[in-house]
């Protein structure tokens, strides 16, 4: 039988081996103060948790084959990981300039997720982005002071309007204080070997589907359309299946992130898919005169025969263009509906005040959602 070294020589080797250990995760934390640095100022957010949850399995199957016990490097890197975000976040409150706190909807890779990047990317004073699963939990976060801004999907030209949004801005909790129209560039991802022809399930968020429910229909029209939160986590649970007769419509940064390949593009008609996204503020943001602006309202008419024809004559004898019109039930009160408008011009021009004051006696409530720069669409 060898020699076993003494017990002195073995706990002096175990504390070379925790020096190390230490050094590791010294230089570890160095590298979060630096990719805290690097998020502020590409927008990235600095927590996200499918991101984490992909590690993580990946730290499981390389304990496993070490012979280490994967729940316990799970719970330890659990820890490390915290360590991290709290040490991104103390280097914020450090920091000579305060970033601008944005929230989201969906996760990293999502396409709010790139408007986002697109509108705030390389802002000075970094921006901190943080992703949220429902437009409700987004502004109950605004309302709090826990964000300075939201950027939330309201419109896609394919697939309409997305509901969710109009009712939070109905609450009152926030005013609209600019917006950004971006170009939704869908794919069809799988794993690796997958092909188009063995697809059995394509799943993606409800609006996606229907943005490329053309190419589904004739392309994969054996395929079953699975809706799901949000496009990067569709992409995601294809990547966890790991099953090649499953596919996922997204953006081609999901792709890359969860490590699938593109198995077709152009789902939508060349140059016609774009979403339109509203940023949510607190407060209004002051507007030089000559910037081109558009202004939303919110508006209940009186329950009167012609009530709404007669909005729109006022507004045309203003000269004042309407450029969208919505209508959404107004809960607990059935078959009575609100009506969400988009006008151009600045809600304190004098065209557009005159015609606010035409159109209050035939109102119940009328209210100015926001008056923002007009946007133009831009290729996401």
């Amino acid at each position: 039988m060898a020699d076993i070294p003494s017990l002195e020589t073995l706990r002096t080797q175990i504390e070379r081996i925790d020096e190390d250990i230490l050094d590791a995760l010294q230089r570890r934390m160095a590298l979060a103060d630096d990719v805290a640095r690097a998020k502020l100022v590409t927008a990235w957010p600095f927590r996200d948790p499918q991101r984490e949850d992909l590690l993580l399995r990946k730290l499981r199957g390389r304990a496993a084959e070490r012979g280490l016990d994967p729940h316990e490097v799970e719970r330890l890197y659990r820890v490390i990981l915290d360590m991290s975000v709290a040490r991104q976040q103390a280097l914020v409150t450090r920091l000579d300039t305060t970033p601008l706190r944005v929230g989201y909807l969906g996760v990293e890779g999502s396409y709010s997720h790139l408007a986002a990047r697109q509108r705030y990317g390389h802002r000075p004073g970094g921006v901190l982005l943080t992703g949220f699963d429902t437009a409700r939990q987004a502004v109950g976060a605004l309302k709090q002071g826990e964000q300075d801004v939201l950027l939330l999907p309201i419109e896609n030209t394919t697939a309409g309007s997305m509901n969710e949004t109009y009712d939070v801005l109905a609450a009152g909790d926030g005013v609209i204080t600019g917006e950004v129209v971006s170009q939704v560039d869908h794919r069809l991802l799988g794993v690796k070997g997958a092909k188009v022809e063995d697809l059995r399930e394509v799943l993606s968020h409800p609006q996606a589907l229907a943005q490329c429910e053309d190419f589904l229909h004739t392309h994969v029209p054996w395929a079953r359309a699975v809706p799901g939160p949000d496009t990067a986590i569709a992409a995601q649970m294809v990547a966890d299946r790991n099953d090649p007769a499953v596919a996922a419509i997204a953006s081609e940064s999901a792709a890359g992130r969860f490590g699938l390949v593109v198995l077709a593009s152009n789902l939508q008609p060349a140059g016609a898919d774009f979403t339109r996204f509203v940023e949510v503020a607190r407060q209004p943001t002051p507007l030089a005169p000559e910037v081109p602006c558009k202004t939303s309202l919110l508006v209940v008419l009186e329950h009167r025969p012609g009530a709404l024809g007669q909005v729109l004559q006022r507004l045309t004898q203003r000269g004042v263009n309407l450029s969208k019109l919505e209508s959404r039930p107004i809960p607990g009160a059935p078959w009575k509906y609100r009506f969400y408008l988009d006008v151009e011009g600045h809600s304190a021009s004098a065209a557009v005040t005159a015609a606010l004051e035409d159109l209050r006696p035939l109102t119940s409530s009328l209210r100015v959602l926001g008056t923002y720069p007009r946007a133009e669409p831009v290729d996401g």
